[in-house]
């Protein structure tokens, strides 16, 4: 992307002083995504994330791109025992036992899935009717947590088995992935991203 001017506007939750965080922002946040892999990807992300900030795990991502098999489901799958091992001696990631046996149990579950629907993003995306919901946000304060979406993602995801996908676990998925159009009303990329999108029916 070519570079700004240093005024551009952007979210209030982008912190400036991070080159790595505003080129996320700028370049990946809220774009729709509907390849089934970087769905896979961002989930495992989220997953990880929880209890700590983005940030961190935004700063681990090559390492868990290379610990894990570029996010292959399919190899994360039959990690057994030994890996687990392995991974948790890989001070690149977040050495956390249950969030490692999460992302197998989750890749698991997404075989599963893919094998019943033939696309994982396509299923994540019926959640917002096939198009990207757009929130009206100015603060901090304006962002939720959770949405009715949200809260439905969840409890579908976990009937089938999948885990850490509470449901602001999703909502932040749906915030990376595009699914929502969260960037304020005074964001560079909010009118570059509306395109599709739709107000959420409350």
């Amino acid at each position: 992307m070519a570079s700004l001017p240093a005024k551009t506007r952007r979210c209030p939750w982008v912190d400036m002083s991070k080159p790595d965080y505003v080129a996320y922002h700028d370049e990946e946040w809220g774009v729709p995504v509907h390849d089934d892999r970087l769905m896979f990807e961002y989930l495992t992300l989220e997953a990880a994330q929880a209890g700590l900030s983005w940030y961190t795990v935004l700063r681990k991502r090559e390492n868990y791109r290379a610990a894990f098999d570029g996010f292959d489901p399919a190899r994360i799958a039959r990690y057994d025992r030994r890996k687990v091992a392995r991974l948790m001696q890989n001070p690149g990631i977040i050495r956390n036992e249950q969030k490692i046996l999460g992302a197998i149990n989750n890749a698991r579950r997404y075989l599963e899935l893919r094998a019943q629907t033939d696309s994982f993003a396509g299923f994540l995306w019926q959640f917002v009717d096939g198009r990207p919901l757009v929130h009206t946000l100015r603060t901090l304060r304006d962002y939720p947590a959770r949405t009715p979406e949200s809260d439905a993602m969840s409890k579908e995801l976990k009937r089938r088995g999948f885990s850490f996908v509470g449901t602001t676990i999703c909502y932040a998925h749906m915030q990376a992935t595009g699914l929502v159009n969260d960037h304020s009303v005074r964001c560079y990329r909010r009118p570059q991203l509306l395109r599709n999108g739709r107000p959420p029916r409350r």
